[in-house]
């Protein structure tokens, strides 16, 4: 899987960008979101990236932020919503917006992406509301938040050394909440976390 690609923007599209890495140039499909908070070509840009494969192509898109690409792999599993739907709905509407959407049942806003009709915009709230509400209830920073590696090494090591998952997940959201996770290393978060368990 290729996570993301950093480089030189060579081409810079409102549906594609182009970036340069070793002499490669990678093509990567982006949103509208994207494309408006890209730099200017020439200049070194890092995008995450997520690679569709399918029988006759590898797809990869690109997105500016974790935030965005987060939502996009919620909206690609549900049944229905290919890559290019997903893409459409995050041209059409904001990362914000459509979490806003999805979360409030406004069939209408997300109906009103071209392509989506009234069951598909339908299933996408009965399939993502919850999963979007959770995760904004428990942390609104963690959805939004690059450094959500940091939340997830630690609790995968709680785990391991033997915490039931529901327990490590509440000790981690009590450390989480008290300190910014950007200032501390993984270690240092298992550590105050272990003291609360």
């Amino acid at each position: 899987m290729i996570t993301h690609l950093e480089g030189l923007l060579v081409e810079k599209t409102p549906t594609y960008a182009v970036i340069e890495c070793n002499g490669v140039g990678y093509l990567l499909n982006i949103s509208l979101n994207t494309y408006s908070k890209m730099g200017d070509v020439g200049k070194k840009i890092k995008l995450l990236s997520h690679l569709s494969i399918k029988e006759d192509a590898h797809t990869l898109f690109g997105f500016v932020d974790e935030q965005e690409r987060s939502l996009y792999r919620l909206l690609i599993s549900v049944s229905g919503v290919g890559p290019s739907t997903a893409r459409m709905i995050l041209s059409s509407l904001s990362p914000d917006e459509t979490k806003t959407a999805i979360s409030s049942g406004d069939v209408a806003a997300i109906r009103a992406v071209k392509g989506i009709g009234e069951k598909g915009a339908q299933r996408i709230i009965v399939d993502l509301r919850d999963k979007i509400t959770k995760e904004e209830q428990l942390n609104p920073t963690f959805f939004v938040n690059p450094n959500n590696r940091i939340k997830e090494e630690a609790l995968s090591a709680l785990v391991m050394l033997g915490f039931a998952k529901n327990m490590a997940e509440k000790g981690l959201e009590k450390v989480m909440k008290q300190i910014q996770a950007e200032e501390l290393t993984v270690e240092q978060v298992i550590k105050l976390t272990l003291k609360n368990l």
